[in-house]
C-alpha cells in the first residue's frame, strides 16, 4: 500500500513537472511574441506605422473622447470632398472598441496611458494572445508536444509579425487571434456537441466580423468543413447542434455591424453557409423519416422531397439573383478566383500592392522551414483523418490557395503554416527520439530483433541535430526579417550611409506639420489615395480621396488631374476646389514608392471612366513602348501635371558624382524636361530630402487683366 501511493505520488510530482513546464514554455513563447515586435519602438520613437493604421488612430481617438454614441453617428467632413463619408457605418469597428475599452480600462485603475500608446502595442499584446490560443487549437487538434510547437514558431514568424509589430494598428492585429479563436471554439462544438462551446464559437464569429472583413473566409471555411463531412458520411448529431447554432446565432450577430447589415442573408459570398444550413435541416429531417418508415416508402419519399428542394432551391435563388435581392460577388472576391480578373476589370484594386500575385520567394521570406513542414503535417493529419483534422486540411489547402493568389493573405495561411509545422515537427521528432532510445537497449535478445535495422540509432540522432539547426535558422532568418523588413515604419524612412551609418527621412511628418501650420484650415489638399489617412491624421486637413477606395469615379477624376496637361488639371482643380496639391517625389534619395513609379496606374484609373476616356496608357510610352522620363520618353508624360510637380526645379539639382544634373537615381536616367516653369501651381513647400513637395494651385485671374 505504501508502495502504490509512493508510485502515485511521484506520478503525480511528474504530472505537475510537466504541467509547469508546459506553462513555462508558453510563457516564453507569448513573451517572446510580444518582445519581436518591438523592434520599431526600440529603433524609432513609438509611431504609427503604414497608412490604414492613421485613419483607425483617429476613430480611436474620437472614439476615447467622444463615446460610442457620437462616434457610431459621425459624419466625417473632412475626407472624400465634397461627399464626406459616414464613418460608424462603413468601418469594422472591433479594433476601435478594443483599444477604447483597454483605455477606459486603464484610466480607470489609475494607470494614465495615452490612447496612443494603446494604439502603438494594441497589435504586440494580440500576438501574445495569438500565440496562446494557438497552443490551445494545435493541442485539441493534435496533442500538447505539438501546440508548444506551433506557439513557438507563430511567435515569430514573419508572415504574422508583418502585420502585428508595434505601430501597426490595422484590423488584422486583432483579427488572427479572433479568427483562430473561432476556430478553436469550432472544433470544441465538433468534438462535445454541446450548445455552450457552440454559444461560444457564435460569439468568438461575431468579435471576428466586429473586426476584419476576412471574416468571409471563415464563414465560408466552417461551411465547407460541414460540407465535407456530409459527404464522407462523417455527419451526426454533434455536428448538427454546432453548425445550427453558429450559423443562426452567429448571422444575428453579425447584422448588428452597421457596415456588415444584412449581407449575410443577401450576398453571394455567404450564400455556401446559408445553403449548408438549409441542408442540415433536411439531413436531419431526413434522418428522422428513415427512423420512422419503412425502406420502401422512405425511398420514394426521398426522391419526391431531393426534387422538390432542388428546383424550389434553383427556382428562388434565380429570382432572388435576377432581382437583386440577392448581390453578385464583388470585385475583391472575383481576384480571388481569378487573378488577372482586377487587372483587366478594376484597376483600382490591382494598383494595390498587396493584392498581386505572392511570388515562390516571398512564401520562403515570410516562412522559412514551415514551407518544408507544411506537407508533413498535412500527411499526419492524412494518416489519422478525424473531423478536427478534416478541418484542418481544408484550412491549410484553401488558404494555401488563397494566399498564392494574393500576397496580403499570406497573414491567413502563416498560423496554420505553424500549426501544421508543429504537428508535422512533432511528430517526426517523436518518431525518431523513440529510435534513438532503442539504439540504447543492451538486450542481446532485443539487439537480435533490431538487426534489420542497421544504424538506426545513429540515423535517428542525425536527423534530430539536422531539425535542431533547421530550428536555430528560422530563429534567425525570423530575427532578421523582422528588424530589417518589418521594423520601419513607412513613415519614418532609414537607409546605410556610405560610411555604414543609419540615416534618417523624416520627410513626411516634416510635411503634414507644415501642411498644419501653414495652411487654412479649410484648405483641400489633393494627392493620391496613398497618402489620404495620413494627411487628414497629421495634418488635420479636408482631402479629396483616401484609402477606403470606395468611389472609383472620384479617385479617377484625380487620376485624371494627374494625367493631364498643366492647363487641363487646372480646369479639374477649380472643379474640384483644390488649394494645395501634394507629391511623393524618390527621384533625389533614391526612394522607389513615389508618384512617378506609381503613375501608370493613376493613368489606367484615370481612363476607366466616362471622363476620362481620352486618357489612354499607350500615350504615355514612347515608340518603342517604354516608360521612360528622360529624352526620350513621351511627350504627352514629359508634360503633364505629374512630371512637372515632380521635376520642378530639379533639372538644377546634382544627385550623384559624376552624373549630370538633374539624374534621376530611381529610374537611373536623367531627366527630358527640364527648363519649364509652372503657370497654374506655386511650389509652396519642398521637404528636407525632396521626398514630399507642395504646390499652391493660383487663384484665377481677374477678367480684363
Amino acid at each position: 500500500m505504501a508502495t502504490l501511493l509512493k508510485t502515485r505520488g511521484l506520478r503525480m510530482t511528474a504530472q505537475k513537472q510537466e504541467t509547469l513546464l508546459k506553462l513555462t514554455v508558453l510563457s516564453l513563447a507569448a513573451i517572446l511574441s510580444f518582445a519581436t515586435r518591438l523592434f520599431s519602438v526600440l529603433r524609432f520613437e513609438s509611431v504609427i506605422h503604414e497608412f490604414d493604421p492613421y485613419f483607425n488612430y483617429r476613430t480611436t481617438k474620437y472614439l476615447a473622447e467622444n463615446g460610442f454614441y457620437s462616434f457610431h453617428n459621425w459624419f466625417d467632413d473632412r475626407v472624400w470632398y465634397p461627399l464626406g463619408r459616414i464613418i460608424g457605418g462603413t468601418i469594422y469597428p472591433g479594433l476601435m472598441i478594443t483599444s477604447a475599452a483597454l483605455y477606459r480600462i486603464s484610466w480607470l485603475l489609475n494607470i494614465t496611458l495615452d490612447i496612443r500608446n494603446i494604439c502603438v502595442f494594441l497589435a504586440p499584446l494580440f500576438s501574445s494572445l495569438t500565440t496562446i490560443i494557438t497552443y490551445l487549437l494545435t493541442k485539441e487538434l493534435k496533442d500538447s508536444a505539438s501546440g508548444l510547437f506551433a506557439a513557438a514558431m507563430i511567435a515569430i514568424v514573419p508572415g504574422y509579425i508583418s502585420r502585428s509589430v508595434a505601430g501597426s494598428y490595422d484590423n488584422e492585429g486583432i483579427a488572427i487571434f479572433c479568427m483562430l479563436f473561432t476556430y478553436y471554439m469550432w472544433i470544441k462544438a465538433v468534438k462535445t456537441g454541446a450548445i455552450c462551446w457552440a454559444t461560444c464559437a457564435a460569439l468568438a464569429y461575431f468579435y471576428m466580423v466586429s473586426s476584419w472583413g476576412g471574416y468571409v473566409f471563415l464563414i465560408n471555411l466552417i461551411p465547407l468543413h460541414v460540407l465535407t463531412l456530409m459527404v464522407t458520411g462523417r455527419f451526426s448529431h454533434r455536428i448538427y447542434i454546432a453548425y445550427s447554432i453558429l450559423y443562426c446565432l452567429g448571422t444575428i450577430l453579425s447584422m448588428q455591424i452597421s457596415f456588415v447589415g444584412f449581407q449575410p442573408v443577401q450576398s453571394s459570398e455567404h450564400m455556401l453557409a446559408l445553403g449548408v444550413f438549409g441542408l442540415c435541416q433536411i439531413h436531419a429531417l431526413v434522418d428522422y423519416l428513415r427512423s420512422k418508415l419503412s425502406q420502401k416508402e422512405f425511398e420514394i419519399l426521398f426522391r419526391a422531397l431531393l426534387a422538390v428542394v432542388i428546383t424550389t432551391s434553383c427556382v428562388v435563388g434565380g429570382i432572388l439573383t435576377i432581382t437583386g435581392k440577392i448581390s453578385p460577388w464583388t470585385g475583391r472576391f472575383y481576384s480571388l478566383l481569378d487573378p488577372s480578373y482586377a487587372k483587366n476589370h478594376i484597376p483600382i484594386i490591382a494598383s494595390v500592392s498587396e493584392h498581386q500575385p505572392t511570388s515562390w520567394s516571398s512564401f520562403y521570406f515570410d516562412l522559412q522551414i514551415l514551407v518544408f513542414l507544411f506537407p508533413s503535417g498535412l500527411y499526419f493529419c492524412f494518416s489519422k483523418l478525424t473531423d478536427s483534422n478534416i478541418f484542418l486540411i481544408l484550412y491549410g489547402v484553401t488558404s494555401l490557395y488563397f494566399a498564392g493568389v494574393m500576397v496580403r493573405l499570406m497573414l491567413v495561411l502563416a498560423p496554420v503554416m505553424c500549426i501544421l509545422g508543429g504537428i508535422g515537427a512533432s511528430s517526426l521528432l517523436v518518431t525518431y527520439m523513440k529510435q534513438v532510445e532503442s539504439g540504447k537497449v543492451v538486450d542481446k535478445k532485443a539487439k537480435k530483433f533490431e538487426s534489420n535495422y542497421i544504424l538506426r540509432s545513429e540515423i535517428a540522432s542525425f536527423f534530430i541535430i539536422v531539425m535542431s539547426i533547421l530550428f536555430l535558422s528560422y530563429t534567425f532568418h525570423c530575427t532578421w526579417v523582422t528588424a530589417e523588413a518589418y521594423s520601419s515604419p513607412s513613415i519614418v524612412l532609414s537607409a546605410r550611409s556610405p560610411d555604414g551609418g543609419r540615416m534618417i527621412f523624416d520627410d513626411f511628418r516634416e510635411a503634414y506639420y507644415w501642411l498644419r501650420m501653414n495652411t487654412p484650415e479649410n484648405a483641400k489638399i489633393m494627392s493620391w489615395w496613398d497618402y489620404g489617412y495620413q494627411i487628414t491624421a497629421m495634418a488635420n486637413r479636408t482631402i479629396l480621396v483616401d484609402n477606403n477606395t470606395w468611389n472609383n469615379t472620384h479617385i479617377s477624376r484625380v487620376g485624371q488631374a494627374m494625367a493631364s496637361s498643366e492647363e487641363k488639371a487646372y480646369e479639374i482643380m477649380r472643379e474640384l476646389d483644390v488649394n494645395y496639391v501634394l507629391v511623393i517625389f524618390g527621384g533625389l534619395t533614391g526612394y522607389s514608392s513615389d508618384d512617378i513609379n506609381k503613375f501608370l496606374w493613376m493613368v489606367r484609373i484615370g481612363g476607366s471612366t466616362e471622363k476620362g476616356k481620352s486618357i489612354t496608357e499607350w500615350d504615355y510610352y514612347n515608340s518603342a513602348g517604354e516608360f521612360r522620363v528622360d529624352k526620350e520618353g513621351s511627350p504627352i508624360l514629359l508634360n503633364c501635371l505629374m512630371y512637372k510637380m515632380c521635376y520642378y526645379r530639379f533639372g538644377q539639382v546634382y544627385t550623384e558624382g559624376g552624373k549630370p544634373s538633374g539624374y534621376d537615381r530611381v529610374r537611373n536616367m536623367e531627366i527630358g524636361n527640364k527648363d519649364f516653369e509652372l503657370n497654374t501651381l506655386e511650389e509652396a513647400y519642398t521637404t528636407e530630402h525632396w521626398l514630399v513637395r507642395i504646390y499652391k494651385v493660383k487663384d484665377l485671374r481677374n477678367r480684363g487683366a
